[in-house]
């Protein structure tokens, strides 16, 4: 036991001698606009990343969020990058991997909170194999070979154009020690001019890619190659990266799927309503944090809409075509002020995940698919993703309020588990890896 206790010391002296002391604390939001952020999905392919690990560090690092699914519409975290550290607001996406600033110098930025970020030259070469991750076709043409462009595509029509860079992250860990790696970023100098229809400094990709930041911390020893996230349904939350957050035996984990390894997908599912099957199987879906709302394919769409309308007449709720907050809203005798007040009227729904063993439940409980509207009116947060022009069913941030989500890339697992989420987390496992 002294030799074992002998290990840590020793490990933990190592990872602090290769890192910086300082970090430069930032917090707060920027919330003037409240508009509803709908969904965004990288297109740009992805790679998996394998986790071959040295000098690791037994801690986790914890980023709080801002935000809510409804009435501001997204979330976000603030990083300190740069040398001197400096805050921005990056909009957390596990459904895309490359995080990117906006850049100076601009040729076409958005309206953000912050100033846009200004690069040190420290170029990421075309030969990079983290530039060679955002290009796995092989078309890509070094015409700079000391630089990496990249362009960017997402799912609601928008882009960003800039290249590689690497910088100072500054980040704290949960046993109190802080971390300043050079992580790679994209400078982005060109986004479309509806990218953001809130204000954000960039995009905080947190996908299985090699350029993802997870996978850097995870190559470099830092933490083990574990993302998380748990979102409050009272708005807020927190992000995370790192294992020791959790007690994995009573975590519900099922396996990723080996067939779609460039999402959080655990493959395919059933769907069950009121805890009945409805009928809806072979739905194949992936876990995307980059979405406010969820995401059903047509069938699977119909068939949560017709249930849910089904019931509701019985119940004195009408449907209320006055009120354009979402396609599907319902008025009471009297105005709802919280979720509390109508999930007495809906039943819960769950997907169902064999993956050739017991079928895991996820549960969808009414306080996790609907909304309380401007308005006064109980609002269905599930949308038709055939309409949206997704051939994937989404689940959306509103589907994930009250669980910590766990995507596990080591063991390619995804897991669940109830959580109120309004409390930071503190690191529950202690010892050697």
């Amino acid at each position: 036991m002294k030799q074992e206790k002998v290990g840590v010391l020793l490990l933990q002296v190592l990872v602090f001698a290769l890192s910086l002391c300082e970090i430069s604390s930032s917090s707060g939001s920027y919330f003037d606009q409240q508009q509803q952020y709908h969904r965004r999905k990288s297109m740009l392919p992805t790679e998996a990343s394998s986790s071959l690990m040295l000098n690791r560090a037994g801690s986790s690092i914890v980023l709080p969020v801002d935000g809510n699914v409804y009435p501001i519409g997204f979330y976000n975290v603030t990083l300190n990058v740069g040398q001197p550290s400096k805050p921005y607001f990056l909009d957390p996406d596990t459904g895309s991997d490359l995080t990117w600033l906006q850049c100076e110098p601009c040729v076409q930025c958005t309206e953000a909170p912050h100033p846009p970020y200004r690069h040190t030259n420290n170029l990421v070469a075309c030969k990079d194999p983290l530039c060679k991750s955002l290009h796995p076709t092989g078309d890509y043409k070094c015409e700079t070979p000391e630089q990496c462009d990249y362009e960017i595509d997402y799912a609601d029509g928008v882009s960003s154009m800039g290249f590689l860079v690497k910088d100072l992250f500054s980040l704290n860990l949960t046993n109190g020690g802080h971390l300043r790696p050079h992580l790679a970023l994209g400078c982005g100098y060109d986004q479309s001019p509806s990218l953001f229809s809130h204000p954000s400094d960039g995009i905080l990709g947190l996908g299985k890619g090699k350029s993802s930041i997870i996978s850097q911390l995870s190559s470099q020893g830092l933490v083990r190659n574990v993302v998380g996230h748990c979102l409050s349904g009272r708005g807020g939350g927190y992000f995370f990266f790192g294992n020791d957050l959790y007690d994995a035996s009573r975590v519900v984990w099922t396996s990723m799927s080996r067939d779609h390894r460039e999402h959080y997908s655990p493959g395919f599912a059933e769907l069950i309503f009121g805890g009945k099957p409805t009928g809806i199987r072979n739905l194949l879906v992936v876990f995307d944090s980059g979405s406010s709302y969820t995401y059903l394919t047509s069938k699977a769409y119909e068939a949560v809409t017709s249930l849910v309308k089904k019931e509701l007449p019985r119940k004195h709720l009408r449907e209320a075509l006055d009120d354009k907050t979402l396609p599907y809203c319902w008025s009471g005798r009297r105005r709802f002020k919280s979720i509390e007040d109508v999930v007495k009227y809906f039943k819960p729904l769950a997907l169902s995940f064999a993956n050739g063993g017991k079928a895991k439940h996820f549960a969808i409980p009414p306080e996790a698919y609907l909304i309380i509207s401007s308005k006064g009116n109980v609002c269905l947060g599930i949308l038709n993703g055939t309409e949206a022009g997704q051939s994937l069913n989404i689940i959306g941030d509103i589907s994930m309020l009250g669980k910590m989500v766990i995507y596990d890339n080591e063991k390619q697992l995804i897991g669940w588990v109830s959580d109120k989420c309004d409390r930071l987390p503190k690191p529950k496992t202690v010892g050697i890896w």
